[in-house]
């Protein structure tokens, strides 16, 4: 019993604290953002940055409701978390360029379109 109030009792310290809202507020904000980039078909880029913002967010909002940040002292976690989400940028990164050579083997930096070539001929 002790030990189930104090569990609730460090969950509420993050969620009613002035740090909990505003993170989980900033959370809303960025899937919001990603949502509208998807919607409006923005350019690749932006909704990947957007995703990761917000995966990258979720994670904080985890890690000080769970209070892994003051039980795990000898891990420096910070940089546990930012080299995963640097290692799944980078594969990313490499699928998206690998995407976009697939289907465009000539080259991203050729300016004639294809329809123009069969239109001239």
């Amino acid at each position: 019993m002790a030990t189930e109030a104090r569990l609730k009792a460090e969950f509420r310290l993050f969620c009613f604290s002035a740090k909990g809202p505003v993170k989980i507020l900033r959370l809303v904000l960025t899937v919001t953002s990603m949502t509208i980039f998807i919607i409006a078909q923005a350019p690749e880029p932006y909704i990947v940055i957007t995703g990761f913002e917000a995966t990258i967010i979720f994670f904080f909002i985890i890690l000080y409701i769970l209070r892994l940040d003051r039980t795990m002292k000898w891990l420096f976690w910070p940089l546990l978390v930012f080299g995963f989400v640097t290692a799944l940028c980078c594969i990313a990164d490499g699928l998206l360029v690998y995407r976009k050579l697939l289907f465009h083997p000539s080259g991203p930096y050729q300016k004639s379109n294809v329809q123009e070539e069969k239109e001239v001929l």
